[in-house]
This record gives C-alpha cells, sequence and structure tokens, in this order.
C-alpha cells in the first residue's frame, strides 16, 4: 500500500533518503514458469494450429472410417469469430453452436437475478451449473443432430461445446480475465448467455465474477482431463495452443516450485503515479489504483514451452493442482480457492483510498456466499513526507450519526466526511 501525502496531517518522520524510484525497482511485470521438454509441441498462428488438428483428426478418421466429431469448447468472452477461422483450417463439414441450446437471455437473466442482485457492487457467489443455462429439449436435439451425421467431420463449438456431443478431439479455448475484462470495456462481449454486449463494463464484470466465471470454472473442472489440446486466445493475431500433457505439466511446474503470476494493473478513482514510475507502466494513463499481484482469480501465469509462450488463467494451478499448492489443511477449509490477496494499492499523487468496512465470517457467508472473509494488513512500500492512514472509528462516535452521513452520501447527499469519525495516523514508509 502507499498513502497520499496530505498538507495538514501531523507531523511524522520522513521517509529515508532513497534514490530515485525508477532506479530502485526490479519488478517484474512478465515472469514465466520454464516448462523443460515440450519445445517443439507448441505453436503460434492458425496456419499451425490448423496443421496439428488436421493431423490428429486424420488419426480418427483412419480408424472411424466415418464421421468424426471435434469439439472446440470456450471459456466466455472468446469470439464467435474464432468457430469460423479452426472450421476453415481443419475444413469442417458441418457446424454446430452451443448457443442453439441456451435459453433465451430473458429467461437467463431471471435464473441469475438472485446472484447478480441490484446492488451496483454487491452480489452472491452462484451455485449455478453450465447446464442450468441450458434448456434440456436443445442439448437432446443437437446431441441427435451430431449423431444423425453419418459421414465427415462435426466441429460443435462454443461455450458448453463437450455437453452436447461425445467428442473424438477435445480442444478448450481459454482467455486470462484481465483479457476478458479488456474486452467487456471495448463493449466486444456479453455476459454468458445475455444479450448486453453495450452494457456498463462494471455491471458486466460485476456479473462475471459473481456468476458467468464460477459457472464456467466449474464446467472446466468437468472437461479439463478430457481435452487433447489447449488454445491461449489472448492475443486473436496470434493464437497458440499446446498439447495437453505440456499444460499439465506447466500446472505441476506451478505448483510445486516457486513461481510469480502476471500482475495486472488497473486505474481506479482514487488511484495514484507510484506506480506507473516503479513498474514502468504506460504514462498515458490518467493513473493506476490497483495491481492485482498475487490474486489467482484476476492473475495469469506464463508458460515458457521454448518455442512459445502461453497465457493461462493462474486460477488454473488452483483449480487443477490445489493440494499441491495450497495443502491439505487449506483445501479442506477453502476448498479449491486461493483464500488469500496480494495487492499493490496507489493513492501517491491520487486520492483517498476508500473507505473499508469489511463483514465477520458468518455475514459474508450468508449475504456473499463467500467462504472467507477479508481481513486486511498493509504494509507501506513508500510515502512521502506528511504521509497519514484513517484507521479505527473516534472516541465518542454515535454510530446512529455515522450510519446516517453513510446513507446520505450514497444518495448523492454530502459526501462522507471520513475525519469526523475515523481516527488519522502519521504515517510513513516500511510502517
Amino acid at each position: 500500500m502507499t498513502t497520499r501525502p496530505s498538507t495538514d496531517a501531523p507531523d511524522a518522520p520522513g521517509p529515508t533518503e532513497l534514490p530515485p524510484r525508477s532506479q530502485r525497482s526490479a519488478y517484474r511485470r512478465f515472469p514465466r514458469i520454464r516448462v523443460n521438454g515440450h519445445a517443439g509441441s507448441c505453436q503460434v498462428g492458425w496456419p499451425s494450429i490448423g496443421d496439428e488438428l488436421r493431423s490428429r483428426l486424420a488419426t480418427h478418421r483412419d480408424s472411424s472410417g466415418g464421421r468424426v466429431v471435434m469439439a472446440v469448447d470456450t471459456y466466455p468472452g472468446v469470439g464467435d469469430e474464432t468457430a469460423d477461422l479452426i472450421a476453415r483450417e481443419v475444413r469442417a463439414d458441418h457446424l454446430v453452436g452451443s448457443a442453439g441450446a441456451f435459453a433465451p437471455p430473458d429467461d437467463i437473466a431471471a435464473l441469475v437475478a438472485p446472484d447478480v442482485t441490484e446492488d451496483p457492487v454487491f452480489g452472491r457467489v452462484s451455485r449455478l451449473c453450465l447446464a442450468d443455462f441450458m434448456v434440456p429439449e436443445a442439448i437432446d436435439r443437437i446431441r441427435d443432430e451430431v449423431a444423425s451425421v453419418s459421414e465427415g467431420l462435426v466441429m460443435v463449438h462454443g461455450t458448453g461445446a463437450a455437453l452436447l456431443c461425445d467428442p473424438d478431439l477435445l480442444v478448450y479455448a481459454d482467455l486470462a480475465r484481465r483479457e476478458i475484462v479488456q474486452r467487456f470495456r471495448r463493449n466486444e462481449i456479453p455476459n454468458l448467455g445475455a444479450d448486453n454486449r453495450h452494457e456498463d463494463p462494471s455491471a458486466k464484470y460485476k456479473r462475471a465474477w459473481f456468476v458467468d466465471w464460477r459457472v464456467a470454472d466449474r464446467h472446466k473442472q468437468e472437461v479439463f482431463g478430457r481435452a487433447d489440446l489447449f488454445l491461449d486466445l489472448n492475443d486473436a493475431d496470434k493464437p497458440k495452443f499446446a498439447p495437453a500433457d505440456a499444460v499439465a505439466e506447466g500446472l505441476t511446474r506451478a505448483a510445486t516450485s516457486p513461481w510469480t503470476p502476471v500482475p495486472f494493473f488497473d486505474p481506479a478513482p482514487w488511484g495514484g503515479q507510484w506506480m506507473k514510475e516503479v513498474c514502468g507502466l504506460d504514462p498515458d494513463i490518467a493513473n493506476y489504483g490497483w495491481c492485482f499481484n498475487c490474486v489467482p482469480e484476476e492473475n495469469s501465469v506464463l508458460f515458457d514451452f521454448g518455442d512459445c509462450v502461453m497465457e493461462f488463467p493462474a486460477l488454473d494451478v488452483v483449480l487443477f493442482r490445489s493440494r499441491q499448492l495450497l495443502g491439505e489443511g487449506v483445501v479442506d477449509r477453502f476448498g479449491a480457492e486461493f483464500p488469500i490477496r496480494f495487492d499493490f494499492l496507489d493513492t501517491m499523487g491520487g486520492g483517498n483510498l476508500s473507505f473499508q468496512v469489511h463483514p465477520d465470517t458468518s455475514y459474508i457467508r450468508d449475504t456473499f456466499a463467500m467462504g472467507y472473509t477479508q481481513d486486511e494488513s498493509y504494509y507501506l512500500l513508500d510515502a512521502e513526507a506528511g504521509a497519514t492512514v484513517y484507521l479505527g472509528l473516534r472516541e465518542g462516535v454515535d454510530p446512529d450519526e455515522m450510519l446516517g452521513a453513510l446513507r446520505a452520501a450514497q444518495a448523492d447527499g454530502p459526501p462522507f466526511d471520513a475525519e469526523r469519525f475515523a481516527n488519522r495516523w502519521p504515517a510513513r514508509a516500511h510502517d
């Protein structure tokens, strides 16, 4: 955490004299995990992907002598154009999209409403599964359609494709969360089963965090071990693929040795300027408030296979190597969850960090369906002279008065006066 200087703060000792920030940072923005023994098996570009798929499909054609079924299952956010590109490369005879199995968008909106809630920020962690988004009769119809084909290559594509057929070859196309967020912001993609491409990006992100990604990760857990190939589609112009054994070894390497996720930097209403200089970020962005530095549900992991580097969600390590990564006790308590977040928060040259109040265990479980709380500890990496932090309520604060001030601010009344209710303390680097 970094803190903002204040002109009327209590006196505090200044930080130790240090060289300029840009000269004392060794921050790694793109750390890689080297996965040996797979050079040449991982390729870049649609032609290379096509060559690999055709080679594998030819084996199935030789053994079956008739119909071959390939499923290209996708994480929500993979564009529809991907199916056309792959179909062209493999010369598919029949194309079947999983979208035809989904319920109408209005029905899906009603289904997810209890988890999305009407609150602009808070929701409930969904327990829905991907099949809940689909119409059983439509699933049966698509499975019958695929089974009725007697010859040629049938390609079933889209989120949930593996539910709709018994594929001879299963390809899984994945995306990093940071790329999904950017596609939301560019209005390129809707939520899962929705028709809301142009909805406010923060609303799409909220629904994805509480619903879509939970649903998609449950489905991924069901099909991951059956996949033959994995696609990295974070860069639409440079798609990459790796065979299942290479990805499996990368996950094991990550779970059994020290590693660092790929951080995700993002602006914030109170964001500052410190991380720009220290971490070498784009100077044209107005600010950076957050760095999701070790938050697997937000971060990525880079596997270096020698000939190419592929990006996968860091959460894959948690989902598929949970006991190796976390240990038996943590998994027994939290399941396949990484129950700690490591963030940088930057307010230097920005505004005050948002006022934080976190629930206890029973409240967060009952209200948000989350299995752990968000207790926080801060280490101040840097601070300018006169910096302060707000911590704890002042003596004699009237709870009803404070709640009234909060409600008034929420209703576009007077801004909440933090100093009226919270203690203010001097702060310096390395507190």
